[in-house]
């Protein structure tokens, strides 16, 4: 009897082990489907080399935008700072509309109109209903083609962008990225602050502006991207229509190669009550085959603040020594990519005293994810990944900003089940080999703003960054 009760429980282990196998297939199957079944990205090359990329959901709102392959990298020393300023200025009137009736048509269309400037990019996007969609375009092509750019609205957007930088300088992550990209970059355009120094602001004016614009918004280095309620066809005519007369770039845009130098820069204020670090190392470009495992591996590092729950039973092995330990207030990784190189590394905020115990534990976590990192890490991570990616994309303006970034940097939008089987692919070898070409025994760049005098000199940073084993 015990026999057979046995053995029936073992045929009920069997098949409850097949029903949960069954259903893990199927639900695979289910989020492969859905992916499938996402609106493909449509995009169509104007005459003059504008590109009209765009996704239609069939909501009842929309994101469209003018995405600009130029930044602050495209600037040098005398005008650093030009592309945030002439962002600033787009929305300061035009040739037939005064910042008053530009300010009250979208108003009253009930659209939100906005603009950023990043390293390598500018962007200006309007998000409002879905029939609202071509008087958004026109309002785009309108203000980077036929701004004002009037001597007492530049003198006036002068204060406006030193209060910001005086914004900017009460951030500290966003100093210390600043300091990250001015000593890891130093001597080339991505160094350069985004916002420019304080005497650039104080000299830019209308010729420097408008030399940028002639330089860089050419039609070759600009694409419409489109996303929620938006009909590729009617985008496209919109296009010819607005953006048909920009002029076309005779030569490709040229990428002004940025080297990486391991170095240093400390600002000591023992005055703060916190310690502000950040260490990288170079890592690859938009376009290299290495940057899905540099996200895994980023992804496995993870990031952790101490407001949230549960870091000792935290799957990241940093997360669970900084809640363990109080090593760290809070910690996140990052994988910042560019079109030649990119900075793979970490930022965290301690107290003074922590300084050392935090970054031992960090280049200790770095180099077991260089030797020994084990296949369930990986996995977890390909899945948290997964599900970020998807979690990013929760929106019209979002998918709109994923289509305008990825045109420009790859040429083309990769489609979501590509982007999660090249995840899929990645192995426990690939992030060991990306680890010791990327990490392993390569000099970092470190950034450090607060009371930093108990972080280690940068030599001891740097023979931590291999192991000696026998």
């Amino acid at each position: 009897m015990a026999l057979r009760v046995l053995s029936v429980t073992q045929n009920m282990r069997t098949f409850t082990r097949g029903v949960n196998l069954i259903k893990r297939y199927k639900s695979a199957l289910t989020v492969k489907k859905t992916l499938l079944n996402i609106p493909a990205t449509q995009v169509t090359k104007l005459d003059n080399g504008l590109r009209v990329a765009s996704e239609d959901s069939g909501a009842s709102t929309a994101t469209v935008g003018l995405w600009i392959d130029a930044g602050s990298r495209s600037e040098n020393e005398n005008n650093n700072g030009v592309a945030h300023f002439l962002e600033h200025m787009a929305f300061k009137g035009t040739a037939k509309r005064s910042q008053t009736d530009l300010e009250l048509e979208v108003e009253n269309l009930g659209a939100h109109l906005n603009a950023y400037t990043s390293r390598e990019q500018t962007v200006f996007y309007a998000k409002c209903l879905s029939k609202d969609v071509p008087k958004a375009v026109e309002i785009l092509a309108d203000i980077i083609q036929n701004s004002k750019l009037g001597e007492s609205e530049i003198a006036r957007e002068r204060s406006v962008i030193l209060r910001e930088m005086q914004e900017v300088e009460s951030n500290l992550q966003e100093v210390v990225f600043d300091h990250l990209h001015a000593t890891a970059y130093q001597g080339t355009p991505l160094g350069q602050t985004i916002l420019g120094p304080t005497k650039n602001i104080q000299s830019i004016g209308k010729s420097d502006l408008t030399d940028y614009i002639q330089t860089h918004y050419k039609a070759s280095r600009i694409v419409l991207a489109g996303a929620g309620g938006v009909k590729h066809d009617e985008l496209v005519k919109l296009a010819d229509q607005t953006l048909g007369r920009l002029e076309a770039s005779v030569l490709p845009a040229e990428v002004t190669p940025c080297r990486f130098t391991g170095s240093e820069v400390r600002v000591r204020d023992d005055s703060l009550p916190l310690a502000h670090v950040a260490i990288a190392v170079e890592g690859c470009g938009w376009t290299d085959q290495d940057n899905i495992p540099l996200m895994v591996a980023n992804t496995l590092v993870g990031a952790w603040d101490r407001s949230q729950g549960g870091g000792a039973n935290n799957a990241s092995n940093l997360a669970r020594a900084s809640a363990e330990d109080n090593l760290c207030h809070s910690f996140q990784s990052f994988n910042t990519c560019y079109k030649d190189t990119g900075l793979w590394g970490i930022y965290f905020v301690c107290d003074p005293l922590q300084c050392e115990d935090m970054l031992f534990n960090v280049q200790t976590e770095w180099m077991r994810l260089c030797t020994m990192v084990t296949e369930a890490e990986v996995e977890r991570a390909k899945n948290l990944l997964k599900t970020n990616m998807l979690l990013q994309l929760d929106g019209t303006t979002p998918i709109c900003e994923d289509i305008g970034r990825q045109i420009l940097c790859y040429n083309r939008r990769i489609p979501l089940h590509e982007l999660e089987q090249r995840i899929d692919a990645v192995s426990v070898q690939n992030v060991r080999d990306v680890g010791m070409k990327y990490v392993y025994d390569r000099c970092p760049a470190v950034a450090a703003v607060g009371p930093v005098e108990n972080l280690p000199d940068y030599n001891r940073i740097r023979s931590s960054m291999y192991w000696l084993r026998v």
